[in-house]
């Protein structure tokens, strides 16, 4: 799926709308009526129901309470997520988060979905993993891909690392478990001084209680999640839908589909299945650390 985050006048498609908005779709197909019906209980037009299916609106929490009730969603748990999705789309629409100045696109959309995301799961293949990532190692990554007259966007990326990595902090930060193949943690990316800093900073971090880390080693040999690095975005407590995240060379993707969200969760699932535990990961980690000092 590519990227839609697209404008029509003052209306912006958002994520969250659309994820939202395809829940109702989804209920109200289940019981098999149309927009207009639907359009009648909140005493709208029908091209309010498709704006709001769409995601081009923020939502009201009344208009939710009324289609669940037509829909016949009764289950608490289920509304009030709903609910919560609408409040977060609510108030990423109109913050000036420090996001709000970074260039427009792909970027600039996924920092403000993980700014208000309760946790994020992320497989990576070939890096560290952004949050983890050191300002030494990003410099590092940064600057055999750019000129010389582009130098000075090595320091503007470390900088937005640096915010986005303050999510970890925090009274309320941001629960993350990664896995990360063995690859991203043997490249000497900056040679081995810089490698051994940015290993012994990813040991640091999985010792904070919301963060857990595990790596999948070499000798696992075939595994799930061959087709490339994601991550999976969570905006409520367990059993709500997650958006999934996936950056290419050129393009972006966010899966949003219900379906197509559970299938990934059942792919990480899979793919923790295989992989060392925490504790063996950290002893993995400090033994590649040590044979980079040799």
């Amino acid at each position: 799926m590519t990227n839609r985050h697209v404008k029509a006048g003052n209306r912006v498609s958002t994520v969250l709308a659309r994820q939202l908005g395809g829940q109702l779709l989804a209920f109200r197909e289940a019981v098999g009526l149309n927009q207009s019906q639907a359009a009648m209980v909140l005493s709208a037009h029908t091209a309010k129901v498709a704006k709001m299916e769409r995601g081009w609106v923020p939502f009201r929490d009344p208009d939710i309470v009324a289609l669940c009730k037509l829909y016949g969603v009764e289950d608490e748990e289920v509304v009030e997520g709903l609910l919560g999705l609408a409040k977060l789309d609510r108030e990423r629409r109109r913050t000036r988060g420090w996001w709000k100045d970074l260039d427009p696109g792909n970027l600039r959309e996924y920092i403000a979905m993980e700014d208000v995301a309760l946790k994020v799961r992320l497989w990576q293949l070939s890096v560290i993993p952004g949050l983890f990532q050191t300002a030494d190692y990003i410099r590092a990554m940064t600057v055999p891909g750019i000129s010389a007259e582009q130098i000075d966007q090595i320091e503007q990326l470390v900088d937005v690392r640096r915010r986005r990595q303050a999510r970890l902090h925090g009274d309320a930060p941001l629960r993350v478990h990664a896995v990360i193949w063995e690859a991203a943690l043997r490249q000497l990316v900056g040679g081995p001084e810089v490698m051994m800093r940015q290993l012994a900073h990813v040991r640091e971090l999985a010792e904070l209680p919301h963060i857990q880390i595990q790596v999948l080693p070499f000798r696992v040999g075939g595994y799930p999640a061959v087709g490339g690095p994601f991550n999976i975005l969570s905006f409520a407590e367990e059993g709500a839908v997650d958006v999934v995240h996936m950056d290419g060379l050129k393009s972006t993707a966010w899966v949003e589909g219900l379906e197509e969200s559970a299938a990934y969760t059942d792919l990480f699932g899979r793919l923790c299945a295989v992989t060392l535990s925490p504790h063996s990961s950290m002893q993995l980690i400090e033994s590649i650390g040590k044979e980079m000092s040799e």
